[in-house]
Parts: structure tokens; sequence; C-alpha cells
């Protein structure tokens, strides 16, 4: 018999608050086996489902997603056509994280480039500033974010 872990052994084993377990559990997301006295036994499958569901977490999906996504059957039950929209929703997934990160470089050389500006204020570290701060706004207008352009003119060289 394949052994089953009781939701206290499930949080110690993955660190995953019992009350987390449980609202997976009413969700649906994992919905482990019950006893006669209705106690949850987690199978070792679920366990990697958790494990999993950690790891979706981690690269920032929803439970929303996660759940509508991911149904974690077992691979006897896998649709090949399932398989490639999930592929695809990675896929956009990935393409998002990198949009986010180019976008936190970008934050980060401002946030440098600002603090460098005001440790040696002159006339040199000012003007690159502005044009990196043009720079970035022109890309913000490219992308049509809603900025008017009156509230920038007042910065020109």
């Amino acid at each position: 018999m394949k052994p089953l872990y009781s939701i206290q052994e499930v949080s110690q084993i993955l660190g995953i608050p019992k009350d987390t377990l449980r609202y997976y559990d009413r969700i649906g997301i994992v919905s482990p086996a019950r006893e006669d006295n209705r106690y949850r036994r987690y199978s070792r499958s679920d366990l990697m489902d958790l494990m999993n569901i950690q790891i979706l977490q981690f690269a920032d999906l929803s439970l929303n997603e996660i759940k509508g996504k991911f149904g974690f059957h077992r691979m006897e039950e896998v649709d090949p056509a399932e398989c490639l929209k999930v592929a695809s929703f990675l896929d956009a997934k990935n393409a998002e994280t990198r949009e986010k990160i180019a976008h936190l470089e970008k934050v980060s050389q401002l946030l440098e480039l600002a603090a460098e500006t005001l440790r040696d204020l002159n006339h040199e570290s000012d003007r690159r500033l502005a044009a990196f701060v043009r720079e970035i706004y022109q890309t913000i207008r490219r992308k049509g974010n809603g900025i008017s352009e009156e509230g920038c003119l007042g910065h020109e060289d």
C-alpha cells in the first residue's frame, strides 16, 4: 500500500501552511482522499502536485491560472492538444516576464543615474539624466501608455 500523509505531515514536509492546504482543497486545485473520519490523506502524487503548484506560483502564476491551465492530470489522461495550449500559455507568460525584466532593468538604470546625478550635481550629469528620461518617455509613448506630452515639455535642454 502506498503511503498517505496527514495534513500536518504535508505541511511540515513542504512548508505549506495547513490553512493553505485546506484552501487548495476547497477550490479544487489539489483534492486529497478522505478517510472515514473526513481527515485529508495526501498521496505522493498529491505532494508532487503541491510542489508543482509552489514552483508555478514562484514563476508568478496565479492560482486561477494554475487551476485553469494545469489540471495536474496523470500521464494516462493527458490530451496532446491541451499540452500545446498550456505550452503556448507558458510561452506567453515567459514573454510577459521578459518584458517585466526589461522594464525593471530600465528602472534600475534610471535610479542609478538619478543617484549619481544627485551625488555629483552638475550640468553634464543633469544632461545625461534628462537624456535618459527622454529615452524612457519615448519608449512609453511608443507603447501608448497615455502619458501626455505636455507633462514632460518642461524639462528640455
